[in-house]
This record gives structure tokens, sequence and C-alpha cells, in this order.
């Protein structure tokens, strides 16, 4: 058992989970504490996740992926009642940190995983199927057919921007989206 302060403040803790089970347990848990009573010792339960958007076939698919699979966030103040609720909620593996101690998110870390969070609600991570290096072909528009290497990928915008060489060897760096070309 871990030694607790009594006069512990809010912090965020990372909880293992089995894989797979993370909305398991935040359900669980999100349960465990109103019919415990445990609201003014465990306020937030997070599984965070990205959405990100992908073509495939020529169809574009969102995908909700997990930041960090088998992992789950719980803000709370660690005393003995809410770390035995926690840690024996179904699912749960135990607390990050060493043996019975667990060990709370530095404030920088909770500000950057929250931001990461609400960055990737208000935008959409594009997936691109290509890199640079590989070899693209524009499949409509006034360059169907050109073909060329990718020079640089910008999920971000969903551009890819590769080269093509005209007749006569000049060489011209041109952005496309990237459901517009296939690779060859």
């Amino acid at each position: 058992m871990a030694d607790f302060n009594e006069n512990q403040e809010r912090r965020w803790y990372v909880v293992q989970t089995y894989s797979g089970y993370e909305n398991k347990v935040r359900a669980n848990l999100e349960q465990r504490i109103a019919t415990m009573g445990m609201e003014d010792k465990i306020f937030r339960v997070l599984v965070p996740v990205e959405e990100r958007v992908y073509t495939k076939e020529g169809k574009v698919k969102r995908v909700r992926r997990k930041v960090f699979p088998s992992y789950v966030l719980v803000e709370m103040k660690l005393v003995e009642q809410s770390w035995y609720v926690v840690r024996h909620t179904p699912g749960v593996t135990g607390f990050v940190g060493t043996g019975n101690h667990p060990i709370p998110l530095s404030p920088k870390e909770v500000t950057e995983i929250m931001a990461k969070i609400t960055k990737d609600q208000a935008k959409l991570k594009i997936e691109i199927p290509f890199k640079p290096g590989d070899t693209v072909r524009v499949k409509s528009g006034p360059l169907a057919g050109s073909v060329g290497p990718v020079i640089e990928v910008n999920p971000d915008k969903g551009k890819v921007t590769f080269s093509i060489t005209f007749i006569g060897g000049i060489e011209q760096l041109t952005e496309a989206d990237h459901s517009d070309l296939e690779k060859v």
C-alpha cells in the first residue's frame, strides 16, 4: 500500500489498463465514482483520442485512434480511498509509477497532452500514403499522367509536393491534393 497524504491536491495520474479496455475502464471507473461517492476525490477520466483522415481505394475514411493505447488519464486527489477505487476497477493493471507509489504528470506534461487533444479535435490530421522519395502519378486535371518523385508531404493541408520534368529537361515543383495522386 502506498503512503498517502490526506492534504493532496488535484493531479493527473496515468493508469495502465488491459489492451483494448481503455473505454471500458473509463465507463467502469465513472460508474464506481458515482456509486461510491468519490466525486470530491476523483474528478475526470480521459481516454485521449485523435481523429485522422485517410484515403483508401479512392474513399475518404475517418479513424479515431487512442493517443496512449492501454492507458487512461485520471484527475484525482491521491488519498487511500481514491487509490483503492481506481486500482480495483476491472481492467486496471496499475498506476504508472514506482511500485505502489503513483507518480503524477507534471503541469507541463498535462498542458502538452491537453493542447494535443484540443488541437486534434479542432484540426483533423490527414494520413497521406506517400513519403518523400516515393514516385507518384497525377490521376486527373491538366497534369494527368505526369509522374515524379515526392519531395514533401504536408498532412495538415492534405497536400503533396512533387517534381515533374517537362520536355526539354525543365524540372518544376508541383503541389497537389493527395487524393489526386497515386503511387507508381
